[in-house]
């Protein structure tokens, strides 16, 4: 469910393509998968806009003086270990010479708009993940367009000429091994996954690069002596199940490159939702609630934009030993409310976490999403609660005008540090 955050500006594909994809598609069991990730994009779209930072470490983020984030780290701060979700002083700390600029949102969307219609022109499979983030299926676009690699290269030499920004690429079977590919060579990388390559490409990898495996997970396996995928692999299932529970299946797949999950495009999806994973645990509630209220103004806006409503609430924590929890609740009558799903998101998060300053355990993930979607029109309203139910809608309106005009970010409800996955 939780395929996290999504784009919904993006232009439409030309129909030609739209046919020869369903076309090649329709006769094809292999996939062919691309992840791309636009390189420090925050840091990247500062250094292009202002050319005296570039070659400089840039820290995109709030006041470290005050409670401020890191949004996004320039690959010259990140040399000095600074990284997104790192609170600013401790960045500054690392990186002392770093210059630390404030975000520009609408900056920010501008591009990222421009690099999500470039996304459209080769496929209209495209299931965002962030704002400088996803998945494409190009699986049909082949016959138009040449082979994946030849594919990957034309994006991002189109996204460099059009923006003057470099994303890297990952090209393989599945959405898995192509995320992690994507990540193996940045900036400006291009991976390639053969599918008769898979466990070449796997064996040699660092337990560290397991999609899942936070720091209690990866000393757990140390204190075993498995230090690569090639380690896990030769753990039998049973093993691994006794030894990690849910997660021991998890971890059985990818060791494998196993995942069947597709790329799915907002406009199919089943549920809506928006989850971050964090580079460092977070122990701070407040920061949390923070956090699922920026995620649910993101997933009410799309269910909106979609002239969708929703009756079911979902929360999703993972926490530093992989143990992920999932609550949801069911509303009285579906609704596309901001402010009523954060109370519902809320409720079950406070339940959690037993209403305390710091959670149960630190948390790596965390995420609500939306379900049991129906058009947002004719729903039935208890007459007693209009008078709420007309002021939040009016609410609703007047800050989905603010992001139309000025871009996602441009205003909330909240004024909470929101760290993104980087």
């Amino acid at each position: 469910m939780f395929g996290g955050a999504g784009l919904a500006w993006a232009p439409a594909p030309c129909l030609p393509l739209l046919i020869v994809v369903i076309l090649t598609m329709a006769g094809s069991d292999a996939r062919h998968i691309l992840h791309v990730d636009m390189d420090a994009f925050f840091a990247a779209v500062e250094q292009l806009d202002r050319p005296e930072l570039r070659g400089k470490p840039v820290l995109v983020g709030g006041s470290p003086e005050g409670r401020g984030v890191v949004s996004a780290a320039s690959y010259e701060a990140r040399t000095a270990g600074c990284h997104s979700a790192m609170p600013m002083a401790r960045a500054v700390r690392l990186c002392p010479e770093a210059v630390v600029v404030r975000p520009r949102i609408q900056r920010y969307v501008e591009l990222s708009r421009q690099v999500f219609a470039i996304f459209e022109e080769f496929t209209p499979l495209l299931e965002p993940l962030s704002i400088d983030e996803a998945f494409l299926d190009v699986t049909g676009s082949i016959r138009l367009l040449g082979e994946p690699e030849q594919i990957a290269s034309d994006l991002k030499r189109r996204i460099r000429e059009q923006t003057g920004l470099t994303g890297s690429v990952g090209v393989a079977p599945n959405k898995f091994l192509a995320k992690l590919a994507s990540d193996l060579r940045k900036p400006d990388g291009l991976v390639v996954v053969p599918p008769d390559a898979i466990q070449e490409f796997l064996d040699p990898l660092p337990v560290s690069r397991l999609w899942g495996a936070g720091r209690v997970t990866q000393q757990r396996f140390e204190r075993l002596g498995i230090r690569t995928f090639a380690d896990i692999r030769r753990m039998s299932h049973g093993d691994l199940a006794d030894r990690f529970g849910e997660a021991g299946e998890h971890f059985y797949r990818l060791v494998r490159g196993l995942d069947d999950r597709e790329v799915v495009p907002d406009r199919q999806a089943k549920s809506i939702s928006h989850e971050v994973t964090f580079r460092q645990d977070i122990d701070d509630a407040e920061y949390l609630r923070g956090v699922l209220l920026h995620q649910t103004e993101h997933v009410a806006l799309r269910l909106r934009r979609h002239d969708l409503a929703a009756r079911t609430v979902v929360l999703k924590v993972r926490t530093e030993d992989f143990a992920t929890v999932t609550r949801r609740t069911t509303l009285s009558v579906a609704s596309d409310q901001t402010e009523e799903f954060f109370a519902a998101v809320r409720r079950l998060f406070d339940k959690w976490c037993g209403r305390r300053a710091t959670v149960p355990k630190p948390v790596r993930l965390v995420g609500m999403g939306v379900a049991q979607l129906s058009p947002a029109t004719g729903q039935q309203l208890l007459l007693f609660e209009q008078e709420k139910i007309d002021r939040r809608r009016r609410l609703d309106s007047t800050m989905d005008e603010i992001r139309r005009r000025f871009g996602e970010d441009a205003v909330s409800r909240g004024g909470a540090p929101r760290p993104k996955r980087d």
